[in-house]
C-alpha cells in the first residue's frame, strides 16, 4: 500500500515507522524537518517539508496513487481539512484523521470523517479501570461507538448460554477462549468457569453489560 501520513510527531514517526517496517511505501509530511528526526533509523519510507493540506504538497507526496492516508497533527482543524481534501477531491480509500477535542470527535464522523480520539480512548480506559477492573477494553470500532471488551466469566454466568449474554443492537459475544484454546460460540454454548470472554458493546451499553456480570456497584 501508499500510505501518506501527515504530522511527523510521536504518533506520525510510531506510525510511519510501522508501517515502512510492514513493507508499505510511506511517505511523511511534515512543516517541521527537525521532525523527521523521530523516525526511527530503519524508516524506509520518503519525507516531504510542507504543509499537509497544501494541494502541491500532496500530489508530490502522491497522493493520486494513494491507498490511505492519516492525519495526526497536533491541529484539529488541519487534521479534518487533510482529511476531507484526501476523501472528497482525490478519492483516497483510507482517510482518518486525529481529533483531540472530543465535541469535534463526536461530530466530523457524522460528516464521514473518520476519526480517533485519544483524548475519549484514554479517559475512557481510565474510567473503566477505576470503576470496573474486571472488564478490559482491547479495542474501539470507529470513534468508540463500539467496544470490544474481554474478561474471565464471572460466576453469574457460569453454565448459562451465549444467548443470555446477547442484547439485540447492543451486546454480542464474540468469541470465547477456553483451556488455551479459541472458538466462535453459536447461541447454545455454554459458558464455563474460567472461560475468557470477548464480546462487542454499543458504547451507551458498557452500564447494561456491567450489571448483566453482577458488577454493579
Amino acid at each position: 500500500m501508499h500510505i501518506i501520513i501527515i504530522g511527523c510527531g510521536r504518533v506520525g514517526a510510531r506510525l510511519a515507522s510501522l508501517l515502512s517496517s510492514s513493507g508499505h511505501s510511506v511517505v511523511v509530511i511534515d512543516k517541521n524537518p527537525e521532525a523527521f528526526e523521530r523516525l526511527e533509523p530503519s524508516f524506509k519510507g520518503k519525507t516531504i517539508e510542507g504543509v499537509g493540506f497544501d494541494r502541491k504538497t500532496l500530489l508530490d507526496a502522491g497522493i493520486e496513487q494513494a491507498d490511505a492516508l492519516a492525519a495526526v497533527t497536533n491541529g484539529d482543524n488541519s487534521n479534518v481539512v487533510v482529511a476531507s481534501i484526501a476523501a472528497q477531491d482525490f478519492h483516497v480509500p483510507r482517510v482518518v484523521a486525529r481529533i483531540n477535542d472530543p465535541v469535534r470527535a463526536e461530530i466530523f464522523p457524522k460528516l464521514g470523517i473518520t476519526t480517533i480520539s485519544s483524548t475519549l480512548w484514554t479517559s475512557g480506559r481510565i474510567f473503566e479501570y477505576l470503576i470496573s477492573p474486571e472488564l478490559h477494553n482491547v479495542f474501539s470500532v470507529g470513534s468508540a461507538g463500539v467496544q470490544l471488551y474481554e474478561f474471565e466469566v464471572q460466576p453469574v454466568l457460569v453454565d448459562r448460554n451465549v444467548k443470555d449474554l446477547n442484547v439485540s443492537n447492543e451486546i454480542r459475544v464474540v468469541a470465547i477462549t477456553r483451556e488455551g484454546v479459541g472458538f466462535i460460540p453459536v447461541l447454545g454454548s455454554i459458558f464455563k468457569r474460567r472461560d475468557r470472554v470477548l464480546v462487542a458493546v454499543d458504547t451507551r451499553s458498557i452500564d447494561k453489560l456491567r450489571a448483566m456480570l453482577g458488577l454493579t456497584n
